[in-house]
């Protein structure tokens, strides 16, 4: 637009006429000035009354007048699903007739489209990020009472049934995750050095590398709060149990485990675990297996987050062609796992 960037349109009368119709292929944007929000020409709410009408060129000239983006039309090029998580991440607390209402479309749609694409409801989603709020406020606020309400929450007792599921433990996180004991040990095997990590609830970490201390740097990473306990008596029948999983993968199943992540992430690792020795599956089966058939690219981003290595077996996922792709611990690790499981010839 160049120099026409900063500037206003005329209302003509064909202008106001294509507002009229809402013609989608007109040219320009139209703020209200009794709403303070500005809209495409085809955007479905309530016509305006032309004299509280401006017209701009593009989305800078009406955000530099003062005009905040319209959420059903989406003038700034956003879909309605981005639209749909950034009302949720500003008020993790609307339910599904509120956002539904404010998206202009039907909760049956919304909660259709929004699960296919992001492999969760918008109820699960908005809680995520109620817990993600609740971390940040409990690190900031004088009590946890405070942070409970100061996060979203409506009541303390749905804030603690939600700190139960995702393993949040309110008072360690109010001091920045002090107070936690993650043990640690450190091991060899054919594969290269071996890390596992065990919290009160299970087995938290497992990672796969050249250098042990490369591996120890990023668990002190992960848990930079916490205090790290390395090789102690509790460990070593986990240790044990953990490198037996290398060579029997059967093993794998007995083991309890502290996996902390998404609702969609863990949905996916529980997927992953059902996988058997010696299959392999694809991405987009995985994602039909936890009825998101079009989340193949989450699917993938939860395998790479893994931080259970084979004992949630992520290596067992192939491309659709059959090939590796990636592997968090390295592609070389991931074709002997699964030679060892026989579902992968030499």
């Amino acid at each position: 637009m160049g120099a026409q960037s900063l500037e206003m349109l005329a209302l003509t009368d064909a202008r106001w006429q294509a507002l009229v119709r809402r013609d989608a292929a007109s040219d320009f944007l139209y703020a209200v000035r009794t709403t303070g929000v500005y809209c495409r020409p085809s955007c479905a709410s309530r016509r305006p009354k032309r004299q509280n009408v401006e017209l701009f060129v593009d989305v800078s000239s009406a955000e530099r007048a003062g005009y905040r983006a319209c959420l059903r039309c989406a003038p700034t090029g956003e879909t309605w699903i981005e639209r749909a998580c950034r009302l949720l991440d500003a008020e993790p607390s609307l339910d599904l007739r509120s956002l539904a209402d404010a998206l202009g479309k039907s909760p049956f749609h919304v909660q259709r489209a929004f699960k296919e694409a992001l492999g969760v409801s918008p109820h699960a989603y908005a809680k995520e990020r109620r817990r993600a709020r609740a971390r940040e406020a409990l690190r900031r606020a004088n009590s946890v009472t405070a942070a409970i309400f100061d996060a979203g929450y409506d009541a303390a007792a749905t804030f603690y049934a939600d700190a139960a599921e995702s393993g949040m433990k309110p008072a360690a996180e109010r001091r920045g995750g002090a107070g936690e004991v993650v043990r640690f040990a450190l091991g060899a095997h054919a594969l290269g050095a071996v890390l596992v990590a065990t919290t009160e609830r299970g087995v938290c970490a497992v990672s796969l590398g050249d250098e042990p201390e490369a591996l120890l740097r990023a668990l002190e990473a992960s848990y930079p709060n916490a205090t790290l306990v390395a090789h102690d008596d509790a460990t070593d029948g986990v240790v044990s149990s953990v490198l037996g999983a290398l060579d029997e993968p059967e093993r794998a199943r007995t083991l309890p485990l502290d996996l902390r992540g998404t609702a969609f992430r863990r949905r996916v690792w529980e997927a992953l675990r059902a996988i058997p020795a010696g299959r392999t599956a694809t991405y987009a089966e995985v994602a039909r297996t936890i009825g998101a058939p079009t989340a193949v690219r989450a699917v993938a981003s939860a395998c790479a987050n893994n931080p259970v290595a084979v004992l949630v077996p992520c290596h067992r996922v192939v491309r659709s062609d059959g090939g590796l792709a990636g592997y968090r611990w390295g592609i070389d690790r991931k074709r002997a796992l699964l030679l060892r499981e026989g579902s992968l010839r030499s």
